[in-house]
């Protein structure tokens, strides 16, 4: 699936969210989407755990 048809697809549950349900479900579809948008990055090996606890300066030499 292309990243169009899939920012289609989560732009549709966003706005049939935020019909529907109102506001309060239009943001927590939108949290869950990150949770998944996440989840799958790293089920797919793009993103590690790792970066989301480490500094900027980690592999900075200059900091030295």
């Amino acid at each position: 699936m292309s990243m169009a048809v899939a920012g289609m697809i989560a732009g549709m549950a966003l706005g049939f969210a935020g019909y529907f349900g109102g506001f309060g479900a239009f943001l927590l579809v939108a949290a869950l989407g990150a949770v998944g948008f996440v989840a799958g990055r790293l089920t797919e090996g793009d993103l590690e755990l790792g970066d989301f606890f480490r500094g900027r300066g980690h592999n900075d030499e200059r900091r030295r």
